[in-house]
């Protein structure tokens, strides 16, 4: 079976896309149309403007989502996903491309969630941070004893878990978790706490957003974050997208449950490598590739 992956933030870069651009009319138009529906030029930030420009959560998210759904629109018949995941924001790219959502809507929604998490990571001083070479069920203990907000937030390979939440707190889990045999804790260059329960303000606009907006049956199921499980009902895709906000990525989950059921091809779809590295992790006998 064959899967294709979309990656999340942290694997932007500058220049991303252009190649596209340069040389698909395809790509070139739904660039264009991009321009227009953000209201300000994306592409002029992508391609030729600095890592802070493009830094900023309320860029970087559309930006991903574009490179990664332009790319796999460009490679037309070849593309026929027999099922579909995407890290955190990726998810939004992975529902356009398994058709529950079409190009503009999914724009739209990305930006706006974009924008509302960058009001929420404005509100609470707050961070994330990488926990590598210990259990995930040690970083789940030491995070609950830990005074104030911090969770885990991203399961991203045995071994390699982020945690999320306050600044103070998520300082205190790492000092914790480096005493419990930790081998790294690195706080990441990051806005804010994805994924954690700072993230709740920005619910409410989110859902109101999904709800407004179209979703049709998939044409392949999507393992969706919150539960790590294949998902072909529209109404439950749009619950597990606003649960999402708050609720941990599960990919080390749902790259264990996709090689259950069969998957020995997956195909990674937009800017980095990051997740097919991942997947190498869990399986390194899988066949991996970028799109």
């Amino acid at each position: 079976m064959k899967a294709y992956v979309f990656p999340g933030q942290g694997s932007q870069f500058v220049g991303m896309g252009k190649d596209l651009y340069d040389n698909s009319p395809l790509a070139k138009e739904l660039f264009e149309k991009a321009n227009e529906i953000l209201g300000f030029r994306i592409t002029d930030i992508m391609f030729s403007g600095t890592d802070e420009e493009l830094k900023q959560t309320k860029v970087t998210q559309p930006a991903i989502f574009l490179h990664s759904v332009i790319l796999a629109k460009t490679l037309g018949n070849d593309f026929k996903p027999e099922a579909v995941a995407g890290h955190s924001l990726g998810e939004f790219s992975a529902l356009v491309a398994n058709g529950v959502l079409n190009f503009e809507d999914g724009l739209r929604l990305v930006s706006q969630r974009a924008l509302a998490m960058q009001k929420a990571c404005e509100a609470v001083p707050s961070t994330m941070a990488a926990i590598l070479g210990i259990d995930d069920e040690i970083v789940e203990k030491i995070c609950a004893e830990v005074d104030g907000v911090v969770v885990p937030a991203n399961y991203n390979c045995p071994g390699q878990l982020v945690i999320s939440g306050s600044i103070d707190a998520v300082n205190m889990a790492c000092e914790k978790l480096k005493e419990a045999g930790a081998k790294r804790a690195l706080v990441l260059p990051v806005g804010g706490a994805f994924h954690s329960p700072l993230m709740a303000p920005s619910k409410e606009e989110l859902a109101k957003a999904i709800h407004a907006t179209t979703f049709n049956q998939p044409t392949c199921a999507v393992y969706q974050n919150v539960n790590a499980l294949p998902i072909t009902n529209a109404e439950e895709i749009k619950i597990n997208l606003i649960e999402q906000l708050t609720a941990p990525v599960k990919w080390t989950q749902i790259m264990n449950n996709m090689l259950a059921d069969g998957v020995n091809s997956v195909t990674e779809v937009g800017p980095g490598k990051v997740l097919q590295g991942l997947f190498k992790k869990v399986d390194r006998d899988l066949e991996t590739f970028s799109a």
